[in-house]
């Protein structure tokens, strides 16, 4: 009895032990539970977090990304506006050239109706010498204007090939020493060899030298000295302009090159510039291949412009053949067809003086059936005619079976070469860029005597 009672003690004690055992078990497995749980939420805490800020950076870049598209459409806006804007300003430069031009035609033949008149008196002479001057000077500020927007667009080729720099100095000094003569200045030429040789635009090369030596004129006062010196240097032929005249100040020589940028002009200058003739300059030069550089000591001290271009040797030249002399002959029948009345008068009188048969038409549609009717020998015909303008006469000159095929010299205030494409393709034989140069016209129309 007393061992059933110890036995059931004993049971009662190991029960008693196994439950409060029991629970420490439990809340240690409860616990670790719990730990890994939080460590899971902790886990997919960081993670919604990661998430989160992902969310956020994709929303971010989404937003950076639709600002990148339409600042690109607003660049592509904007360059086709700058691209628009700028053939406008070309369109409306070259325009603005044609409309200037037109006026300098009558008064260029005028004044050499003057000078060539039996009546002439010497101070008329003088007076129609000073009336060519200017129209030059109008010309060539035309020029440099349509040169500067032609090369700020890419629309000027250069025709390179080997060139004498000696004759294409002296090309530049027929069009600048009457204005050095006039001003009483004084011009030194030190030309170390004639047989300086360079590769480029013979053209563009003559207006480089003209506007450099010109405006080494232009800015020195009566009396004053300018120089030209050209001396071979290794590979590069240097040429170095260089006056005594007014100078640069030293805040505008760093920006002498660019487009509208002048020196300081006294109220006494007679004439001026726009600011373009050497940005000109020293694109043409960069597009040759060279460099140029201006230096002056000051305000007063003069300056001087260094030009280095490539130099190249000369190919030799076969021996001069005799000219070719045309016979005299009692002119040509030339017909102008002109709707400026002013302009049209002067041509008609120039050519009547050296003794041609010129008849006139002021609009395309009576030009043409003048040139269907008779025959003549040249066509000096304006391009810009209304109505049917040249290009579409001398098409349909060219298309007909009926007339004669005279010699077709075009005039026009637009000098571009898609210009002068387009009249050669219409069936021009000549294209001439108001202001004509008389001489030129003359010799086309005796060309055909």
């Amino acid at each position: 009895m007393y061992h059933d009672d110890e036995t059931g003690s004993m049971q009662r004690s190991l029960d008693s032990m196994e439950a409060q055992l029991q629970p420490d078990a439990y809340t240690g497995a409860l616990h670790r539970h719990i730990a890994s749980l939080e460590q899971e939420i902790a886990r997919l805490r960081t993670a919604l977090k990661g998430k989160e800020e992902l969310e956020a950076s994709v929303a971010r870049l989404r937003e950076a990304n639709e600002h990148l598209v339409l600042a690109a459409i607003n660049e592509q806006g904007l360059r086709d506006d700058a691209e628009a804007a700028n053939r406008r300003q070309n369109e409306f430069l070259a325009m603005l050239a044609h409309e200037l031009r037109n006026p300098l035609v009558p008064i260029s033949m005028s004044s050499m109706l003057l000078e060539r008149s039996a009546n002439a008196t010497p101070q008329l002479l003088n007076f129609s010498k000073v009336i060519r001057r200017q129209v030059d000077h109008m010309a060539a500020l035309l020029d440099d204007l349509l040169d500067a927007a032609r090369i700020s667009s890419g629309k000027i080729t250069l025709n390179l090939e080997p060139l004498s720099l000696s004759a294409t100095i002296d090309q530049a000094l027929e069009t600048v020493l009457p204005r050095i003569a006039e001003r009483g200045q004084v011009f030194e030429l030190d030309l170390a060899s004639k047989e300086l040789g360079a590769r480029g635009d013979r053209v563009r090369l003559t207006q480089v030298f003209t506007n450099l030596i010109g405006n080494a004129s232009k800015y020195t006062g009566d009396g004053g000295r300018i120089g030209l010196q050209v001396r071979r240097e290794g590979e590069e032929i240097v040429a170095v302009i260089s006056d005594n005249g007014t100078g640069i100040a030293p805040e505008v020589l760093p920006h002498i090159f660019d487009l509208f940028t002048q020196g300081p002009r006294s109220l006494a200058r007679s004439e001026g510039g726009l600011g373009v003739g050497l940005n000109v300059v020293r694109n043409l030069v960069t597009m040759h291949g060279g460099t140029i550089r201006a230096d002056s000591p000051g305000i007063g001290q003069g300056s001087r412009f260094t030009l280095r271009l490539p130099a190249c040797a000369l190919p030799e030249l076969a021996p001069d053949a005799p000219g070719h002399v045309v016979a005299a002959s009692g002119g040509c029948r030339v017909l102008v067809i002109e709707d400026n009345p002013d302009a049209c008068e002067t041509l008609k009188a120039f050519l009547d003086m050296e003794g041609h048969q010129v008849s006139v038409a002021h609009d395309g549609q009576a030009g043409l059936d003048r040139l269907l009717e008779q025959p003549f020998d040249v066509v000096v015909c304006d391009i810009g005619l209304p109505g049917m303008d040249g290009l579409e006469v001398m098409a349909r000159l060219r298309a007909s079976e009926e007339g004669a095929r005279p010699v077709a010299i075009g005039l026009s205030g637009y000098g571009q070469a898609e210009d002068r494409a387009r009249a050669t393709e219409a069936g021009f034989d000549h294209y001439l860029v108001k202001p004509v140069n008389p001489d030129a016209l003359l010799a086309l129309v005796a060309a055909r005597a």
